[in-house]
């Protein structure tokens, strides 16, 4: 299988955004102070244009990004895993609108009304700088298969 990949100013091809706005986790990697790899399950949407994740500061993802902007985010089909998105890229860390936009992935993948004091305890909040995690792409592969005919951005 050779994998589609698009590397002059990508976007996410329609034929594969829903793997960004269904409910499913992406396994989110950044570059650790060590040069290593650090990676993790992480809740996935978008704004429109830009995959993103929601994190916080004081994580290894926050940290690490803020370091070495460098990124990747992997999403595989649950319904079908010969299906998936890569995106690597650069992190772009926003504050603004960081709690509301982690409420919506809340109730996108829990169902409940919003993190702090359903999934997490309230109090967990003074403790955490909430950051949205925007993924400009320099590079987009597709599994083969399913990559149809895509336009490149």
């Amino acid at each position: 299988m050779n994998p589609l990949s698009t590397t002059d100013s990508p976007s996410i091809p329609a034929s594969h955004l829903d793997l960004l706005t269904r409910p499913i986790c992406g396994v989110f990697t950044t570059v650790g102070r060590d040069g290593q790899p650090q990676s993790s399950l992480v809740w996935v949407d978008s704004d429109g244009a830009l995959a993103r994740i929601n994190t916080t500061m004081e994580r290894s993802k926050g940290r690490n990004s803020l370091a070495n902007p460098k990124v990747s985010l992997v999403i595989v089909d649950p319904e079908n895993t010969n299906r998936y998105i890569q995106i690597r890229g650069d992190a772009e860390l926003i504050t603004t609108g960081a709690v509301q936009h982690l409420d919506a992935l809340a109730r996108k993948y829990t169902r409940h009304p919003a993190f702090y004091g359903y999934v997490c305890p309230v109090g967990q909040a003074a403790e955490e700088t909430r950051v949205i995690c925007r993924i400009h792409p320099r590079r987009v592969t597709l599994d083969a298969i399913h990559a149809g005919t895509e336009t490149e951005g």
